[in-house]
């Protein structure tokens, strides 16, 4: 794996990186392709001043920036072209209907190399010895694809939004050629991406043995979306935990005040008014739990006495009255059990 060469990503200067590993060395510079894009360029406009220096069209063409590179490092598909015609090589489109690109469709193993772009990034898959190899800059290291994988890798970057091309012409022999056709390659650890700060552009990687495709703006949205629909939910989960203990608080509260209002009041002492100042002794959970059964226990034998006294005798003339005196003695029992001892 060593002697494969592989460059990191520097800047935005991903076209230098994919020629460089298609050459499998050093050949291209930065430098180098901007004076092809500037060619370019110049035949361009050649093209458009055939219509006269007056016509819109070239008016517009000047106005217009190059669509050949910018600054950042960014170089187009001609560009590319330009590049590996000097090396007697050329670009078809995988889903053209070249003969070729036919053949690669069928069965990608029976090329050599494939130049592969999205979002302006540029990167190569290349066969090196009898292995397959994925060169991408963003990657720390060249990454191995068996033949039987290949297919699969492929059709996941069309599915991505990748363009490929196939390349066509005979790639020269590289140090790494030979060593791997001696000495095979193994690579228990996949390389990983790597994501230099102030590389703007969205790139896409795609994990040869197993992964999916990954598109790194995609990814951190959706963990993001992730992590507010995680934030809500879990708001969501403490506020109704909350509701469901302050009514539970609410519910054993109330049992206890009828419970000690229904045994003639041993906190609250109905026949002396003043006995309302005296703080209430605050109850334990148990003895809450036990008020609560009895007194559920006694509402529901009061409520099936009462429901046969009233169906026979009616309803009792002091019935309101009670019914006041009850109310009030709540209200009074609900005052004491909110005040905290002093």
């Amino acid at each position: 794996m060593e002697a494969i060469f592989h460059e990191k990503q520097e800047g935005s200067l991903c076209a230098q990186h994919c020629l460089n590993a298609l050459l499998q060395n050093q050949y291209f510079t930065a430098v180098d392709l901007a004076q092809l894009a500037q060619n370019l360029d110049e035949q361009e406009r050649q093209h458009m001043l055939e219509g006269g220096i007056d016509s819109r069209e070239y008016q517009n063409f000047l106005e217009q920036p190059s669509s050949n590179y910018d600054d950042s490092g960014f170089f187009s598909i001609q560009v590319l072209q330009e590049a590996l015609r000097v090396w007697g090589l050329e670009l078809v489109p995988f889903t053209s209907q070249n003969p070729i690109a036919q053949e690669a469709q069928n069965d990608p193993t029976t090329q050599k190399a494939y130049i592969c772009n999205f979002r302006q990034h540029w990167f190569c898959v290349r066969k090196l010895g009898n292995q397959w190899f994925n060169l991408n800059s963003l990657l720390t290291g060249p990454e191995l694809i068996s033949n039987t994988y290949l297919s699969l890798f492929l059709t996941q970057l069309q599915q991505e939004g990748y363009s490929l091309f196939v390349v066509v012409g005979e790639l020269m022999e590289s140090e790494a050629d030979q060593l791997l056709r001696i000495i095979p390659a193994v690579q228990p650890i996949k390389p990983s991406l790597i994501t230099p700060e102030g590389h703007n552009r969205a790139r896409g990687v795609v994990g040869s043995e197993g992964g999916v495709g990954v598109r790194r703006e995609d990814e951190e949205e959706g963990e993001d979306q992730y992590l507010q629909f995680a934030l809500a939910e879990s708001r969501q989960l403490v506020e109704r935990d909350d509701t469901a203990l302050q009514q539970a608080l609410r519910d054993s509260m109330q049992g206890y005040i009828e419970d000690t209002i229904s045994k003639g009041g041993e906190t609250l002492h109905t026949g002396n008014p003043s006995a309302s100042s005296t703080p209430a002794i605050q109850p334990t959970a148990e003895e809450l739990r036990q008020k609560r059964l009895a007194y559920l226990q006694n509402k529901e034998t009061a409520d099936t006495s009462s429901g046969c006294s009233s169906s026979v005798d009616g309803p009792s003339p002091n019935a309101v009255r009670d019914d006041s005196n009850e109310e009030a003695l709540l209200q009074e029992a609900l005052r004491m059990s909110m005040e905290q001892p002093k």
